[in-house]
């Protein structure tokens, strides 16, 4: 849907019938030359995808270029129409929310919908802060249990290596194996992983009273703990495998936060000590 001046009010872009590959634009964009008209927003996600496929960049990449770009595009239209955006959200689970969550998944075999491979996902999600594809589309040969790591060859930031924590290890040896399924999470049809973790998902957060929280803020969460453990922002770059800086930048405000519980930990500590007229704290 386009949001564009010029195009129809029922959102269809009058440019949305033509081929990215076809006229001056893909040829002088890919090129690097300049044409004499302007790149329609519609256009844009079209064009970054048939670029990189024609580039020989694996699917994982050219879905993420083309869906960034789209997102990019639809939230410029959206301001040029004068629709408000929605405002950015940031979920993260708390320490009662954590337990329990752990509380329900141990009881998960007892909820119809949860199979003990989509408990399986959602602990290693929360044990590793992986992206839901990268669990999902796991594969055993890229697990080495011995050395404790993940090697996968394709991700959305590249190749990258996920270092396991003993007890996402043993999370992993745990987990059925099917022999007509490479996948570590499988799906219903053979040989192919699981695709649906949203229903699991969802089943398990109304059992444990946990509002609006989404599959992603699973990762989200494993940042937060990871702040609050003091952990500085590029170590979790490192973990999240973010390649940008700016990537990890979204959560210097929990660090901030972290640091004033921190200095008041301190303070309090040795207000006790220096101000015991005062008790722990010090006058206002």
């Amino acid at each position: 849907m386009c949001f564009s001046p010029g195009c129809s009010p029922s959102g269809t872009c009058a440019s949305e019938g033509n081929t990215p590959r076809q006229g001056p634009l893909f040829r002088a964009v890919r090129k690097g030359g300049r044409v004499g008209e302007r790149l329609h927003p519609c256009q844009v996600p079209r064009i970054f995808k048939a670029m990189a496929r024609e580039a020989g960049l694996p699917e994982a990449i050219v879905a993420g270029l083309s869906g960034h770009s789209a997102r990019v595009g639809a939230a410029q239209d959206m301001v040029a129409a004068g629709i408000e955006l929605p405002a950015s959200r940031e979920r993260f689970l708390t320490e009662e929310e954590f337990r329990r969550l752990g509380r329900v998944l141990d009881e998960a075999g007892s909820c119809k919908g949860v199979s003990v491979h989509a408990v399986a996902a959602i602990r290693l999600l929360l044990l590793t802060g992986c992206r839901k594809g990268e669990i999902l589309n796991l594969r055993w040969d890229q697990v080495d249990l011995e050395a404790g790591e993940l090697n996968l060859p394709e991700t959305k930031t590249g190749p990258r290596t996920i270092v396991l924590s003993p007890e996402a290890v043993s999370v992993l040896r745990r987990i059925p194996r099917l022999a007509d399924n490479p996948h570590v999470i499988p799906g219903k049809i053979r040989g192919r992983p699981m695709r649906n973790l949203n229903d699991p998902w969802e089943i398990v957060c109304e059992r444990a009273g946990l509002a609006d929280m989404r599959l992603h803020d699973c990762r989200h969460s494993y940042a937060s703990r990871a702040l609050a453990l003091g952990e500085s922002l590029p170590m979790i770059g490192r973990l999240l495998g973010h390649t940008q800086v700016e990537t990890t930048a979204r959560y210097a405000h929990l660090a901030e936060d972290s640091v004033k519980e921190s200095a008041a930990r301190v303070a309090e500590s040795i207000a006790a000590d220096l101000l015991p007229q005062y008790g722990a704290h010090t006058p206002a």
